[in-house]
């Protein structure tokens, strides 16, 4: 051993205790947040009503279609839409009339009490990637995403401290049929976990079985009174409404349960290229969605949802963390408050291939305008990549390490006394440090926010033990948790029942792999 090497194992002497507690198994889950900073207002007054009357115009001369879905023209016919065909011309200030019903703040309750999540307001909860067919770690590469991945992914989002939600579908298990693949995802949100999750919208029966699983999970009368799961509409933009996503919308909303109504939009493809037509379209949109959602159910809770990303016009690929879509997103957040309504949009979202620098880069542009943007439920806050391809076990714990980030920027700069640290500065005086005054002994625990998962060894350290990139550190993290994951208590009898309906729900039908 070098001398160099002694003096440093030496000065940490109380090092193996402190390396102690910080390895002990903890499972901890910060409570959702809630800001107490301003949100960043990128639009005047002005603008705002522009747009908003743009928005009604859309409505009232273009309309909207809602394809192979009759009972949906008979509702709008009789709340006083014209009906041409599928297409529903919305007249000016009927949408915004019908969306005042939708509630501007609501519970979403978790199986643990603890961990329900309130969403609306000043607040903002987390929840991780939804959507992708492909998986990658360091181990295997890029590769068709399993039902053991998703379980793997479920298990990581319980174990992370500051996501605050489960999610969906994390990520899509191409093992198991298209049409029984919801009920393994439900299930595994259900027992490997107890915070909040998302439901099936791929079929309005998939909804349905969603809702019947959370009733054996939850009691079929709380289900009816209470909001249990917050799933994802997605509007097939330009000013499309198809059966199945308003299927499953009409089986969430009569049955009390959340639906994020949300454009799918690439900005120059599926929408204008200026960012204040995007807007307009954006917002009618979400003004025919959610009148439609209060036209099922009047109270039904919904969330005004934006994704939108702008396109690579040499390319044609869809672009992440630029600013055109953070514009796109302080706009929106806007909008939806001078509805009265919770906002949808942000995550970590990146175009890289790998958990590189770009990811890092466009991640962290993402993720810091949906905190001043004023977002309520940030869906893909950990683990995307590759455009939403590939959900990243690496970059799944990248993401949720740097998620402890905003909830310390939301808790804005405390100024009562202690943080005044005027007994501080008078104990140390002119010349003097502040380490091993009163007031940092008192605080240094608590005074910074502390990585679980980057590097700030001094370089020796750091090439003694492997010099290890980001990447490492994260697929080291990754087994770390997976090995000492602990499964949540649920009653025998309800996870018996869990299981016995899916078992008879896939029993009942051949599968079907398309």
């Amino acid at each position: 051993m070098s001398e160099a090497v002694a003096r440093r194992r030496a000065r940490g002497g109380g090092g193996a205790a402190r390396r102690a507690e910080r390895t002990a198994v903890r499972i901890e889950t910060a409570k959702f947040i809630e800001r107490n900073i301003p949100n960043y207002e990128i639009l005047t007054e002005e603008a705002l009503e522009i747009i908003e009357a743009n928005a009604e115009t859309v409505l009232e001369e273009i309309g909207v279609n809602f394809v192979n879905n009759p009972g949906a023209l008979e509702l709008w016919r009789a709340a006083g839409a014209e009906i041409e065909g599928e297409r529903v011309r919305i007249p000016r200030g009927l949408a915004r009339k019908l969306c005042a019903t939708a509630p501007s703040r609501y519970t979403q309750h978790a199986r643990n009490p603890e961990k329900s999540v309130e969403i609306g307001g000043k607040t903002l909860v987390c929840a991780p990637v939804y959507g992708p067919p492909f998986v990658r770690d360091v181990a295997g590469g890029r590769r068709y995403a399993t039902m053991e991945d998703f379980r793997k992914f479920v298990k990581l989002g319980y174990m992370s401290k500051w996501l605050h939600h489960s999610g969906g579908t994390v990520c899509e298990p191409t093992d198991i049929p298209v049409n029984k693949r919801h009920l393994d995802m439900l299930l595994a949100h259900m027992t490997l976990s107890d915070k909040p999750f998302m439901g099936s919208v791929t079929d309005p029966s998939r909804a349905q079985d969603s809702v019947e699983m959370c009733e054996i999970l939850f009691g079929k009368d709380f289900v009816q009174e209470n909001t249990v799961m917050t799933s994802l509409i997605n509007i097939n933009s330009p000013m499309t409404f198809d059966d199945v996503m308003m299927g499953a919308l009409e089986v969430y909303a009569r049955n009390n349960q959340a639906c994020v109504i949300s454009p799918f939009i690439v900005g120059g493809a599926m929408a204008p290229v200026s960012v204040a037509g995007t807007l307009t379209q954006v917002l009618a949109e979400v003004l025919a969605g959610i009148a439609y959602s209060q036209l099922v159910r009047p109270g039904a809770p919904v969330v005004f949802g934006a994704f939108v990303t702008s396109i690579d016009m040499n390319s044609g690929a869809p672009t992440f963390g630029t600013p055109e879509a953070s514009q796109i997103l302080y706009g929106a957040g806007q909008l939806a408050r001078r509805l009265g309504l919770p906002f949808r949009s942000g995550g970590g979202l990146c175009a890289s291939k790998l958990p590189d620098a770009q990811a890092a880069y466009e991640t962290a542009h993402t993720l810091n305008a949906a905190l001043l943007g004023g977002v309520n439920f940030m869906l893909h806050a950990c683990g995307w990549l590759e455009g939403g391809l590939v959900s990243s076990f690496e970059k799944f714990v990248m993401d949720a390490d740097q998620l402890g980030v905003l909830h310390k920027l939301a808790a804005g700069i405390a100024i009562d006394a202690d943080s005044q640290a005027m007994d501080a500065l008078r104990e140390v005086g002119p010349g003097g440090h502040y380490l091993g005054c009163a007031h940092t002994q008192a605080n240094f625990k608590t005074a910074f926010w502390r990585t679980d998962l980057l590097d700030y060894k001094p370089f020796e350290t750091w090439e003694e033990q492997g010099a290890r990139d980001t990447q490492a550190l994260a697929s080291a993290r990754v087994a770390h948790l997976l090995d000492v994951y602990q499964q949540p208590p649920l009653d025998p009898a309800i996870s018996e029942a869990l299981n016995a309906y899916v078992a008879d729900k896939k029993n009942s039908m051949p599968d079907a792999f398309m």
